[in-house]
């Protein structure tokens, strides 16, 4: 099984991957983890992305890509994996697919967690609220002004990518803004169709 979920910071994708990955044994690939684990492996990969990051550079889709088809030949990516955070532009999500057609592989799914951004702000500020008041430090993405910023880059550069996906027949709305036991069930039923 392999799945790209798509939704804004704070909808719930990160909650749903882990879900998934214990229910169905595939690993989920963030690629800010990726990015790290090559650099401190000094893969040929890794080598290039600690070159532009210590440079201050944001790092090349080539890189990100690369990184990502070397991750997929892993042996625990052999069951499937959980894209969560990636693509965030059509040009990313048109080399993935370059990656797994040269891997013949295929996606079965790009799930799109729909939300209220109104709403998903008020979430978010709730959550920084409730984790303060446990005297727990506060996620550095639950400030507000920072998730602010983070959910119009978001709309401004990813939000293109599902009618990409949507355009290839492969993606499916799931309700964000439901109990995250409801959002499990909707893409166990969406899971069980692919």
């Amino acid at each position: 099984m392999r799945l790209i979920l798509l939704g804004p910071p704070g909808a719930g994708k990160g909650t749903q991957a882990q879900r998934l990955v214990e229910r169905h044994g595939i690993v989920q690939l963030s690629t800010g983890d990726m990015l790290r684990e090559a650099v401190r492996n000094e893969t040929p990969i890794g080598l290039k992305a600690k070159a532009v990051m210590e440079a201050g550079q944001l790092v090349s889709d080539e890189i990100v890509i690369g990184i990502i088809s070397d991750r997929i030949d892993q042996p625990d990516g052999s069951k499937g994996f959980i894209l969560d955070g990636f693509p965030r532009t059509v040009a990313q999500a048109e080399a993935l697919d370059r990656i797994l057609a040269e891997k013949g592989l295929k996606l079965d799914a790009v799930i799109e967690f729909k939300v209220d951004q109104e709403k998903l702000v008020d979430r978010i500020l709730q959550r920084a609220r409730e984790t303060a008041a446990r005297g727990e430090p506060v996620r550095k993405d639950d400030d507000p002004e920072i998730f602010k910023t983070r959910l119009e880059a978001f709309n401004r550069d990813t939000a293109v990518v599902a009618p990409y996906y949507a355009g290839r027949g492969l993606l499916v709305e799931v309700d964000g803004m439901k109990p995250i036991d409801d959002v499990t069930r909707a893409i166990s039923d969406v899971l069980e169709t692919v």
